[in-house]
């Protein structure tokens, strides 16, 4: 029996994995000082004062949350500010990421990636880096999402007003840095 138990354990413990995520990445930084982490809600988009179309509302409905994780750089940060970079750049290269596309360069510029299949997709996540002022990693977590789906939200967004009162932890944030 001692052994069929210690065989159980140690398939769970072999099958639970340590390779990095986002999710652990975000977990591990949210509460670090040298980042500003913040989770928006649908919420934070007002739509009471805006019709949306069949379209925009799909798009609205299958978005559950934004997670947004921002290392701030400044003069002292600099190495600390390549060695996460780098954790983040070593995560996105896992294949259940999958690159979309890239703008900028590799100093200032970003890419989008997409978790899942191309007509489910469950997170977009951005990537972006300025090598003079830091990096932002920005998921967009939702339920069988499609590319369409993410343009659709971006619309409802500059039409809508958004709930600013949800911002005031990075407005904070960032006027303490």
């Amino acid at each position: 029996m001692k052994k069929v138990v210690l065989i159980l354990v140690g398939l769970l413990a072999f099958s639970c994995s340590n390779k990095p995520t986002l999710q652990k990445y975000f977990v591990e930084n949210s509460e670090s000082t040298d980042f500003i982490a913040l989770d928006l809600a649908p919420s934070i988009i007002n739509t009471e004062k805006i019709t949306l179309s069949d379209s925009e509302k799909e798009a609205l409905n299958s978005f559950e949350k934004l997670n947004v994780l921002a290392f701030q750089k400044d003069s002292i940060s600099d190495e600390k500010y390549n060695t996460e970079k780098e954790k983040v750049k070593t995560i996105l290269k896992d294949e259940q990421y999958e690159q979309l596309m890239r703008f900028g360069s590799s100093k200032n510029g970003g890419s989008v990636y997409l978790v899942g299949e191309e007509d489910k997709i469950d997170e977009f996540v951005l990537f972006a880096t300025g090598d003079d002022q830091g990096f932002v990693v920005a998921r967009v977590l939702g339920d069988n999402m499609n590319p369409s789906n993410i343009i659709n939200l971006m619309e409802v967004l500059r039409k809508s007003e958004l709930d600013l009162a949800q911002l005031k932890p990075l407005q904070d944030a960032l006027g303490k840095k």
